[in-house]
C-alpha cells in the first residue's frame, strides 16, 4: 500500500543522541520532535517509538538497525535521516520497496575523522601510547627502536571517497607520499588529477605501503558488499615490499566489519603489522551496555570507541547539514545525500507560483509506472511546468518530482496509485506520494 502524505513533514523521532542542535533547527521548521533518551533502543522499542509517534522522519546515527521489519511497521515513515556517513545500519532494499528515501550527511564529521588518522599516524609511529603508560609505570625508554619518521613514508589509503581524499591532502602536507585503490571510475580519475600513485589492486596498495588507512564504503562499485575484504593473507602484507624499516602502521576508522579482530591480533602478533589503531569493531554495545575489547591484551593495538565524529565541531555541524537536507526534502521534496546513488542531488526550482505544487513520487522501475503518472496528471487537468526524475536501477526503486499549477485531489491520488498497478501488473508500483503546496 503506497504511502500517501499531504503537505510538509512534522513529525520527526531522533535516536542515538545527534547533537541537541538538531532539535531546535527542526522546531523552527515547524517539526514535533521526539527525542529518545538513553541508550540506542532495540528493534522492538524502535518500532514501538515509530508507531507511538507516528513519525514521518527517523534521525539516528549508526548504531540503530533499521530493519524490513521496523520499515513495514511505520506507515508514516517517509525517510530515515543518517546522521553520520556509513548507511550499512539501514535495509536499503527494504526502505526502497517502501517508499522511504536514506539519507546520510557525508561530509560534516569529514574534518575530525582526519585529525584522528593523523594524530594515529603520528602516534604509532613513535609509539607514544606504549611510551605513555611505561613512563607512568616508572619506565625511561629513550630509545630510537621502532620509532619513525611519518615524513617520506608511503600512505596506501583503500577508499578515495571524502574522507580518504582529505586524509590524502593532509598527510601529503606532512610529507607523505600517497598511493590509493578504489574500483570506482570517478574516485580513480580524482586520485591521479592529484598526482596520486593508483595501485591496481588491493594486495598491492598493501605490499606497496608503509601505512595503511581503510575507508571504503559499505557496499563497492558492483554493489557488493564489502564485509570481509581485508583477509588475513592480505594484512600479513602490509609494507612487504617497502624497505625492512617500514613502520607497518594500520589504520580502521571505516567499518568494523572489514575484517576480523582476530585477523589484526595475528598480524600485530606476528610482527607483519608493527602499530595498529582501530575504532570501529564487528560488534559494538549499545548505550552503556557491557563490552569486551577484543584488543585488550595487545598494547600495539590503540583503540577508541567510534570517536571519529565525536568532536564539539561535527556534531553541530552534522546537526545542520541534516536539517537542511530534511527541510528540503519536506518542504520542496527536492533530495540530496541520497544512499540509494552516489552524488544525488535532485530538486526543482522553486517558483512560487500561486496555486502551485510539487507532486513527489517513489516507485517502482517497471515499464508503465512513469506513464501512470502522467496519464494521472493529465486527466485531472492539471499542468506540468516542471520535472525531475531519477532512477535508482540497483534497488529497483525511481523518484519523479513534478510542479504542477494545482494540486491532484484525493480521488486523483488514489486513481494514479490504482492505475500503476493495473498498467505494470505490480500491486506496489507506486510505493509514496507526497503532495507539497510551494
Amino acid at each position: 500500500m503506497a504511502r500517501v502524505h499531504l503537505g510538509p513533514l512534522n513529525r520527526a523521532l531522533v535516536v542515538e543522541s545527534p547533537d541537541a542542535l538538531l532539535d531546535e533547527l527542526l522546531v523552527a521548521d515547524g517539526f514535533t520532535v521526539t527525542r529518545h533518551p538513553g541508550k540506542a533502543p532495540n528493534e522492538d522499542e524502535l518500532i514501538r517509538l515509530l508507531q507511538q509517534t507516528e513519525a514521518q522522519v527517523l534521525f539516528k546515527r549508526s548504531r540503530v538497525p533499521v530493519s524490513r521489519k521496523v520499515l513495514e511497521a511505520a506507515p508514516f515513515l517517509q525517510a530515515v535521516q543518517l546522521c553520520c556517513i556509513g548507511d550499512d545500519s539501514v535495509d536499503k532494499r527494504a526502505a526502497a520497496d517502501q517508499g522511504v528515501f536514506v539519507l546520510n550527511d557525508p561530509v560534516s564529521n569529514g574534518r575530525s575523522v582526519v585529525e584522528l588518522a593523523i594524530g594515529h599516524l603520528i602516534a604509532l609511529s613513535r609509539r607514544l601510547y606504549e611510551t605513555d603508560a611505561h613512563t607512568r609505570a616508572g619506565g625511561w625508554d629513550k630509545s630510537q627502536t621502532e620509532r619513525y619518521e611519518i615524513q617520506g613514508k608511503v600512505l596506501g589509503l583503500l577508499g578515495l571517497g571524502n574522507i580518504g581524499r582529505a586524509v590524502a591532502r593532509a598527510a601529503e602536507a606532512l610529507g607523505m607520499k600517497i598511493r590509493f585503490h578504489d574500483n570506482r571510475e570517478v574516485a580513480q580519475e580524482i586520485g591521479l588529477e592529484m598526482g596520486w600513485e593508483s595501485a591496481p589492486s588491493v594486495v598491492e596498495l598493501f605490499r606497496g605501503s608503509d601505512c595503511i588507512s581503510l575507508h571504503p564504503s559499505a557496499r563497492d562499485a558492483n554493489d557488493l558488499s564489502n564485509k570481509g575484504m581485508i583477509s588475513r593473507e592480505l594484512l600479513f602484507q602490509l609494507g612487504a615490499d617497502r624497505p625492512a624499516s617500514s613502520p607497518r602502521i594500520f589504520l580502521n576508522l571505516a567499518r568494523g566489519f572489514l575484517h576480523s579482530t582476530e585477523d589484526l591480533l595475528a598480524a600485530v602478533q606476528s610482527g607483519a603489522i608493527r602499530r595498529a589503531a582501530v575504532d570501529v569493531y564487528p560488534e559494538e554495545p549499545r548505550g552503556e551496555e557491557p563490552w569486551t575489547n577484543p584488543y585488550a591484551a595487545e598494547p600495539r593495538i590503540a583503540v577508541t570507541p567510534h570517536i571519529g565524529a565525536s568532536t564539539l565541531e561535527a556534531q553541530p555541524r552534522i546537526a545542520r547539514r541534516v536539517a537542511q537536507t530534511v527541510r528540503g526534502f519536506s518542504r520542496v521534496g527536492s533530495l540530496r545525500d541520497c544512499v540509494f546513488g552516489p552524488r544525488v542531488r535532485l530538486g526543482l526550482v522553486e517558483d512560487h507560483v500561486e496555486g502551485a505544487v510539487v507532486l513527489a513520487v517513489a516507485h517502482a522501475t517497471t515499464r508503465g509506472t512513469k506513464r501512470a503518472i502522467d496519464d494521472a496528471i493529465y486527466e485531472f487537468g492539471a499542468s506540468n511546468l516542471a520535472s525531475a526524475h531519477k532512477d535508482f536501477e540497483a534497488l529497483g526503486v525511481a523518484y519523479d518530482l513534478a510542479t504542477l499549477d494545482k494540486p491532484l485531489s484525493a480521488e486523483a491520488i488514489a486513481g494514479l496509485v490504482a492505475s500503476a498497478s493495473r498498467l505494470t501488473g505490480d500491486p506496489s508500483a507506486i510505493r509514496s506520494v507526497r503532495q507539497i503546496a510551494l
